[in-house]
C-alpha cells in the first residue's frame, strides 16, 4: 500500500512538471474586401473578451479568404474576432456613434446587432491539435 501512494504521489509530482498542451487555432477570414491593409484577429477568453485579449495575430489580407493561424493556445472555451485594418493603424476605426467603419466579424459569426455579441454566442471549444474556426466580416 505504501509502495502504491508513493507511486502515485511520484506519477502526480512529474504530470504537474509536463509543459500544457497547446493547441493552434486557425482563423479562416472570409469575405475580405480588396485585399487592403491586415487582418488583425484575437483568441479572448471570457474576462477579456472586447478587451485586452490574450492572443492576437495579425497578416497581410488577402482578397477573398485570409487564414491566420495562432499557436500555443490552451485547450478551453475560447472567442474569435477578426477585423480587416484597412489603414493599418491598428485599431478597429468607428464613426462618431461608436459604429464601426471597418469589416468586422465573430467566431459562430455571432451577431452584433445592437452592440456587440456575448462571449456566449462567439464561444468555441479549443482542443489539442487544430482547431478551426471561421469568422465572415461584415
Amino acid at each position: 500500500m505504501r509502495h502504491l501512494l508513493s507511486v502515485l504521489l511520484s506519477s502526480a509530482f512529474l504530470l504537474a512538471l509536463l509543459p500544457a498542451s497547446a493547441a493552434t487555432v486557425e482563423v479562416r477570414v472570409s469575405n475580405v474586401a480588396g485585399g487592403k491593409g491586415k487582418i488583425n484577429v484575437a483568441v479572448c477568453d471570457r474576462a477579456r473578451f472586447l478587451k485586452q485579449c490574450a492572443y492576437s495575430a495579425s497578416v497581410p489580407a488577402q482578397a477573398g479568404e485570409t487564414v491566420v493561424s495562432l499557436k500555443d493556445i490552451p485547450p478551453g472555451t475560447w472567442a474569435v474576432l477578426a477585423y480587416q485594418d484597412e489603414n493599418e493603424n491598428s485599431e478597429l476605426d468607428r464613426n462618431f456613434i461608436g459604429i464601426p467603419k471597418e469589416n468586422y466579424g465573430f467566431s459562430r459569426d455571432a451577431a452584433s446587432r445592437f452592440g456587440p455579441p456575448s462571449f456566449e454566442d462567439a464561444a468555441i471549444e479549443v482542443r489539442d491539435g487544430t482547431t478551426t474556426a471561421p469568422i465572415r466580416l461584415h
